[in-house]
């Protein structure tokens, strides 16, 4: 059967979805995942996945993705971070069997992306992105789609759609964000950039911004005209989104340990989706946040969940007629309900600083210019200086490693070569040369193997006999040398 492109692909294989959960780094897991269709999502993505380690660690692989078959996981895409067409591609086969169609990840603002040189950092590498997704489309069996996010520029934007799918990208789901935008500076998304690339190319797009309530989808695909509309906060928040229901936050969370215990999870994510859910219940009772951090069992997470639902009943009991929620919130705490993430003012107001630039830094701060000071550093940092007072975080002062000649990885502080072992073998072997700094011995073992056959013959040979004897023995030499010293 051809694989199918474009219109074709959404309306056919995504069975036209208009309510899409977004990959979630630990938290679009497969539990999460089929809570979300119950109540709405028409489309699931999996958590961002490395490809790299993807395509060598076979258990990430079944702990990600070739778990129990759930037949009720469908349509569904798997997302991947990577920087090489090839490792990309592999781990792409590697997965398309399990799947509708793989997604490439543009979109990561997060430093850990920075660092690893993929998601919104490779925006600008557009010849990179171009070799990725050709070859992508030509190997796979399954459409390829991108997830990315926009420049300031509305027209840098729109090209930049463009040359994704001229490319061969099925799908595209714009952020109407930048990579700047995020934690207490995310800031509003821009569905004029959003509506400029949906006028301005020729395949499905859904955007993904702004999506607190199911009012929020209508007025987004009224206005942008995409054909789909992704959640991520708003679906952890509330599950039943996209069914336009506010539940109360202990039934969600019942029929999520349900699905849990069915489709087991790590803890960690089970404890991250109720921290989640339970956001505004949790700041009237800061005890059960206490226990939700400390619980090591499944079982314990349905005693907290069953000692909420009590305290909550109770005050529901109590409650006066006519009052009406704190906070400033849409809803009573026991209902599931955005969570409106502070700007850096409100953000200050809530730490008790005055607002000034230096009292926002936060994490943009420890992530851009940790120096050491204490008052910038996260309180991991904060832990290991208390341990160690004299532990600095400065990067200047980190150690700067010389670059390998060939590969750029660091070389080998003694090599002859001024490279890393890899490349100094490879180089050490074909010139028959020693290097010390690496304890490679090529040139002086094959040396010493010439003398002990002088050694064995015991009387002159010719020149000639001699010569075509220490080329046979040279070969032999050279691969008893590499494989001593592999």
């Amino acid at each position: 059967m051809p694989k199918l492109r474009g219109e074709a692909f959404w309306r056919e294989t995504l069975r036209s979805a208009h309510y899409v959960v977004a990959p979630m780094v630990d938290q679009s897991e497969l539990a999460w995942r089929l809570l979300s269709r119950r109540h709405g999502a028409q489309l699931c993505y999996t958590p961002m996945l490395h490809a790299q380690v993807f395509l060598r660690d076979a258990n990430y692989r079944r702990e990600n993705l070739y778990g129990e078959a759930c037949p009720e996981d469908r349509p569904l895409i798997v997302q991947f971070c990577a920087n090489d067409p090839e490792v990309f591609v592999q781990a792409a086969l590697l997965a398309q069997d399990y799947c509708d169609a793989i997604d490439l990840n543009l979109g990561c603002p997060q430093m850990i992306a920075k660092r690893g040189h993929y998601g919104a950092f490779l925006q600008e590498e557009w010849d990179l992105l171009q070799r990725m997704i050709l070859l992508a489309n030509e190997k796979l069996s399954v459409p390829i789609t991108c997830k990315i996010r926009v420049f300031p520029d509305i027209d840098k934007t729109v090209k930049y759609a463009q040359m994704l799918e001229k490319a061969g990208c099925q799908l595209l789901t714009v952020h109407g964000r930048t990579k700047e935008q995020k934690g207490p500076l995310a800031g509003v998304a821009s569905w004029e950039h959003i509506q400029a690339v949906r006028n301005a190319v020729n395949i499905p797009v859904f955007a993904n911004g702004n999506i607190q309530c199911l009012s929020d989808v209508e007025e987004c695909i009224r206005k942008t005209g995409v054909h789909g509309v992704m959640s991520a906060e708003g679906n952890l928040h509330n599950p039943a989104l996209f069914e336009g229901r506010n539940p109360l936050v202990w039934e969600m969370a019942e029929e999520y340990l349900e699905i849990v215990r069915k489709y087991p999870c790590p803890l960690s994510y089970v404890r991250a989706h109720l921290f989640k859910l339970w956001h505004h219940t949790l700041q009237v009772y800061h005890q059960l946040r206490e226990e939700l951090a400390k619980v090591k069992t499944l079982e314990g997470i349905v005693d907290v969940n069953r000692e909420l639902k009590l305290r909550c009943q109770e005050e529901i009991a109590n409650q006066k007629e006519g009052e009406k929620p704190k906070e400033g919130l849409p809803f009573f705490h026991w209902i599931c309900q955005p969570y409106i993430r502070p700007g850096p003012k409100e953000r200050c107001r809530e730490n008790g600083d005055s607002g000034t630039e230096k009292g926002v830094r936060g994490k943009r701060a420890l992530e851009e210019e940790e120096d050491g000071n204490s008052e910038l550093l996260s309180k991991n940092k904060q832990k290991k200086k208390l341990r160690n007072p004299n532990k600095s975080f400065d990067p200047s002062l980190k150690p700067k490693y010389a670059k390998c000649d060939q590969c750029g990885n660091p070389k080998g502080n003694k090599c002859v070569f001024n490279m890393c072992r890899g490349c100094c073998k490879k180089r050490a072997f074909k010139e028959v040369a020693d290097c010390p700094g690496h304890g490679l011995l090529f040139k002086t073992k094959y040396e010493k193997s010439l003398s002990w056959q002088h050694s064995q013959r015991g009387i002159q040979t010719p020149e000639i006999s001699q010569r075509g004897d220490a080329e046979v023995g040279e070969t032999a030499v050279l691969k008893e040398a590499g494989d001593s010293t592999g």
